[in-house]
């Protein structure tokens, strides 16, 4: 560990919880709140094993996929969406379902049907396999084609050259995302691009602070879970534009000592889906190592807020009840 120097912690801001999750958190836990546990949730509501462990202390229950939640029970969709199949199983299921789909990724929901009734092949830029981009895809799989990094392009094959669009997954990499689309561009100079940005905002603010300190920091640390597409981007992200070194981590618990050793720069951030509580327990962590000067580096504000799901003004059991009678 270095003694030169004064070791400090950069301290990004924005950071964690974005409106949509907050959206999505909120949501089961006022379910089992006012309806009773058990809540079952379709696949995990947002990406962070710390939340997914504390609601299923709450009673909440958490499937992998609809035919696994008992007949005439309550059902949480999660942020990241759903195909408009799933939302038929539930209904053939008679299930009383809530959807607490982040806002923004209902918006790319709806670009994708409204440029599939015009005809046109859409070119989804994400990554196989992420639950936003199933249920995106979901909504007209005849006409959507995953482009999953810029060396897919050369795989791309459309009807008509010259009716092509280009959506995105909210939670990629701006970088990552636009060299993409340079890439199709060059393929398909007609390409249209979406109406506006579908990156989401905390997305892009996470990435710009880590752009901003990742030169100073001889280690970042981002707190997020592995299958968190945000948080894996920050440690690209911070490793492209000049960070030492930097580890994902879920808990304090997961960091190693040796990872100071010559450092007198940490900074410290957490992807959209992580509780401000998880990044406190990193700060004490490092303070008793020795890092107890805190700068807080701020280049965004956010005062974006989502009102919860309607289905939450409903009795929902009630519902259920009349779905089986």
């Amino acid at each position: 560990m270095s003694t030169t120097a004064q070791r400090r912690v950069l301290l990004a801001a924005p950071r964690g919880y974005c409106a949509g999750v907050d959206r999505a958190v909120i949501a089961v836990e006022k379910a089992l709140e006012q309806y009773g546990a058990p809540i079952y949730v379709r696949k995990q509501i947002v990406h962070n094993k710390y939340v997914v462990q504390t609601l299923e202390k709450q009673g909440a229950i958490f499937v992998d996929e609809t035919e696994e939640v008992p007949e005439g029970s309550i059902v949480v969709f999660s942020a990241h969406g759903v195909a408009p199949a799933v939302h038929d199983e539930a209904k053939a299921g008679k299930l009383a379902t809530i959807d607490a789909t982040c806002p923004l990724v209902t918006k790319v929901h709806k670009e994708a049907v409204r440029f599939a009734d015009e005809d046109y092949d859409i070119l989804l830029v994400g990554h196989e396999g992420h639950e936003e981009v199933i249920g995106t895809m979901g909504e007209a799989p005849e006409r959507i084609h995953l482009v999953d990094g810029a060396e897919d392009v050369a795989n791309v094959q459309v009807r008509d050259e010259s009716k092509v669009v280009w959506l995105s997954q909210t939670t990629l990499s701006v970088d990552e995302t636009m060299a993409t689309v340079g890439e199709l561009k060059k393929r398909f100079p007609l390409l249209v691009s979406p109406p506006s940005d579908d990156i989401c905002y905390a997305t892009q603010n996470r990435q710009v602070v880590v752009k901003q300190i990742a030169a100073e920091t001889d280690l970042l640390i981002v707190v997020g879970s592995k299958n968190s597409s945000n948080s894996v981007r920050l440690v690209e992200v911070g490793l492209e534009y000049g960070a030492k070194a930097a580890h994902l981590v879920d808990f304090a618990e997961e960091l190693d000592e040796a990872w100071l050793e010559g450092v007198s720069t940490v900074g410290l951030t957490s992807g959209a889906s992580v509780p401000e509580i998880l990044v406190q327990g990193v700060l004490e962590w490092l303070a008793e190592r020795g890092f107890g000067q805190v700068e807080t580096v701020r280049t965004a504000e956010e005062t974006l807020t989502f009102s919860l799901p309607k289905e939450l003004r409903r009795d929902l059991r009630a519902e259920a009840a009349g779905k089986l009678a």
